[in-house]
C-alpha cells in the first residue's frame, strides 16, 4: 500500500498517458486544432485546416464576411486530422478550449442555423452607425459604461443588419459571436461570456451587466443576446452528432472560450497588471493588462474584460488592433513574389536590405478601418519607389519596416496611457518571426521582445483544463512557457529614427481630411 499522500509510480504513469486537453483557434485564415499533455504542459500535436488561407468574401469594398458553416467543417477536418497525426484516443480528452476571431456577429433562428454569412472583424460597414450612436448616447456615458464607442464592433453590425436586412433580423433566435457559434454546433447550447459581450461593446462595465445603453439606442430585442456562462466553466458537453462528425467522443465537456487577442495573452502568460502580449497575424494586436477600467478618449484604442476579470478583482484589456498587418505580407507573397516562396524565405531576403529600405516605404492600412486612425480606411500605400534601385527584397523589407512602424504608432499611444512597454511577450508563429520586423519594433520602443514557444489553440487547450480540475489555477495552467529568443533594441536606433519619421510623415499626409 502506497503512503499516505503519496499517489504510487503506475498512477501517475497512468495519470500522463490519460490526461489530454484539446484546443480551437478559430482564426480567419484557418482553423488550428492542438492536443496537449495536461500533466506536463507538452505539446503533444498541432494542425491547422485548410492548408490554405480560407476565403473572406467581399460583396462591397469594406466589407468581410465568412460563412459559419466553413468554420465548422474545418472545425472537423482539423481534429479528425489532429486524432491521425497524433494517435490519440478520443476517450482520453478531459476538456476543449475554443479560441476565435474577435468581434464578428453571427445570427442563428431558432433552429440554430446560420441566417446570412458572419459579418467579421475586419468588415467596415458598421462604422458610420457606430459613430452616429456614439453621438447620440453621449463620448463620456459611453466611455465610463463601455469603455468604448459602440464603433464597428457587433453590436453595431447587428444594428446593420436590422436596418439593411430586416427580414433577416426578424427571424434572429440569437446573436453570437464566432466561438460561441462553434460552441454550439460541440455542444448544441448556446451561451457566451463577460469578455466576449464586452468585446462586442454589449457589456456594461459600471453596472455589470448587459449593455442596455446600446440595446436601447439600436432598439434590439435584449432576447437576442444569449445567457452568459463563466469563461473557464462548464459550458456545454459533446453531443453525439458533433463527435461523430469530428472524430471525438460524446460526452467530452467544452470548458473555455476567449476571443483570440484576450486568449493569445493567456498563452502567454500575460494575465496580470503590468504585462504586455503581442501578435502580429492577418491584424495586429498588442495588449496590455491593467488592474482599472481605463479608456483611450479618443477611442483609437480598446478595452474589453480580460479572461480573468471579475469584480473583485478587475482585469482589463488594453487592445490596439492594426487591421492592416500581415494581410499586407500574405499580398506580397501572392502578387509580388509570383512563386511558391516562403515566408522565412522572404525574410530572410529582407534581411539583406539596410534599414530604412533605401527609403522605400509602405502604409500597411489596406484591410478596412483603422481604429488608431480615426476610423480612417486610407488604404495601403508604396511610397518613393525607385524603378533602377528597389527589387523585390526591398518591397518585402519596407512592408515589414511599414507593419513595424505602425506597430509603433500605436504603441506610443498606449505608452501615453501609462502601459509600461519595457517587456512584450509574443508567440512564434507570426511576423514576429521575422527579425526585421521584430528589431524594428523592440528599437523603437526600447522594448525586450521575449519570442514563446506557443499558439492561440495550445492556450486554449491548457486553459479548458482549469475547469475540469486538471488544474487547480489559471495560473498552474500557464506556467510552463518556453522563451525561445529575446530581441533587444538595436544601438543604432537612429536609423530606425529616421526610417519612422520619414513613414511617419506619409502617413500624416493621407489622414489629412
Amino acid at each position: 500500500m502506497a503512503a499516505p499522500n503519496q499517489v504510487p509510480l503506475n498512477l501517475h504513469l497512468t495519470l500522463e498517458l490519460e490526461l489530454m486537453l484539446l484546443g480551437y483557434d478559430i482564426g480567419s485564415s484557418s482553423i488550428k486544432a492542438a492536443l496537449v499533455n495536461a500533466n506536463t504542459g507538452a505539446t503533444i500535436g498541432v494542425v491547422h485546416s485548410p492548408h490554405t488561407e480560407m476565403n473572406i468574401f467581399a460583396a462591397q469594398p469594406g466589407w468581410a464576411e465568412q460563412d459559419p458553416e466553413m468554420w465548422w467543417q474545418h472545425i472537423c477536418l482539423a481534429t479528425k486530422k489532429l486524432l491521425t497525426l497524433t494517435g490519440a484516443n478520443p476517450a482520453d480528452i478531459k476538456g476543449i478550449g475554443i479560441s476565435y476571431q474577435m468581434h464578428g456577429l453571427v445570427t442563428v433562428d431558432k433552429f440554430g442555423k446560420a441566417l446570412r454569412p458572419s459579418i467579421i472583424w475586419c468588415d467596415s460597414r458598421a462604422v458610420e452607425i457606430g459613430e452616429a450612436a456614439f453621438e447620440r448616447i453621449g463620448h463620456e456615458k459611453c466611455a465610463e459604461h463601455h469603455l468604448n464607442s459602440p464603433g464597428n464592433f457587433t453590436a453595431s453590425k447587428l444594428k446593420w443588419v436590422q436596418t439593411h436586412e430586416p427580414a433577416i433580423y426578424n427571424e434572429i433566435d440569437k446573436i453570437m459571436l464566432p466561438g460561441d457559434y462553434i460552441a454550439m454546433r460541440l455542444t448544441g447550447e448556446i451561451c457566451t461570456t463577460i469578455s466576449g459581450l464586452s468585446e462586442g461593446v454589449l457589456w456594461d462595465f459600471k453596472q455589470e451587466k448587459i449593455a442596455k445603453l446600446v440595446l436601447n439606442d439600436y432598439e434590439i430585442d435584449h432576447s437576442l443576446i444569449p445567457n452568459i456562462q463563466p469563461t473557464f466553466s462548464i459550458q456545454g458537453t459533446l453531443t453525439e452528432e458533433a463527435a461523430k462528425a469530428t472524430g471525438l467522443r460524446a460526452g467530452i465537456p467544452v470548458t473555455y472560450r476567449a476571443g483570440d487577442q484576450p486568449n493569445n495573452a493567456l498563452s502567454l502568460n500575460v494575465l496580470q497588471p503590468g504585462e504586455v502580449a503581442a501578435t502580429g497575424g492577418t491584424s495586429g494586436v498588442v495588449y496590455g493588462v491593467v488592474d482599472k477600467a481605463v479608456y483611450d478618449k479618443e477611442m483609437r484604442v480598446n478595452s474589453f474584460a480580460h479572461v480573468n476579470h471579475t469584480v473583485d478583482a478587475p482585469r482589463i484589456g488594453v487592445l490596439l488592433c492594426i487591421n492592416g498587418a500581415g494581410i499586407l505580407y500574405s499580398w506580397m507573397r501572392q502578387q509580388v513574389s509570383l512563386s511558391d516562396r516562403k515566408f522565412s524565405e522572404m525574410s530572410q531576403m529582407a534581411d539583406e536590405v539596410a534599414v530604412g529600405s533605401e527609403d522605400l516605404r509602405i502604409l500597411p492600412f489596406g484591410n478596412g478601418a483603422e481604429r488608431m486612425l480615426g476610423n480612417q480606411n486610407i488604404g495601403a500605400h508604396i511610397h518613393n519607389l525607385q524603378l533602377n534601385t528597389h527589387t523585390r527584397a526591398h518591397m518585402y523589407r519596407a512592408s515589414l519596416e511599414g507593419i513595424g512602424f505602425s506597430f509603433v504608432y500605436g504603441m506610443r499611444i498606449l505608452q501615453e496611457m501609462g502601459l509600461n512597454m519595457s517587456a512584450i511577450r509574443v508567440g512564434n508563429d507570426n511576423l514576429f518571426q521575422s527579425k526585421a520586423f521584430t528589431e524594428t519594433i523592440a528599437t523603437l520602443t526600447d522594448s525586450q521582445i521575449q519570442v514563446i514557444e506557443t499558439t492561440g489553440a495550445v492556450g486554449a487547450a491548457k486553459a479548458a483544463g482549469v475547469a475540469v480540475g486538471v488544474y487547480s489555477s489559471l495560473e498552474e495552467a500557464m506556467q510552463n512557457i518556453h522563451v525561445i529568443s529575446t530581441y533587444f533594441p538595436d544601438t543604432e536606433k537612429g536609423k530606425y529614427e529616421a526610417a519612422y519619421d520619414d513613414w511617419k510623415r506619409y502617413l500624416d499626409k493621407m489622414c489629412q481630411p
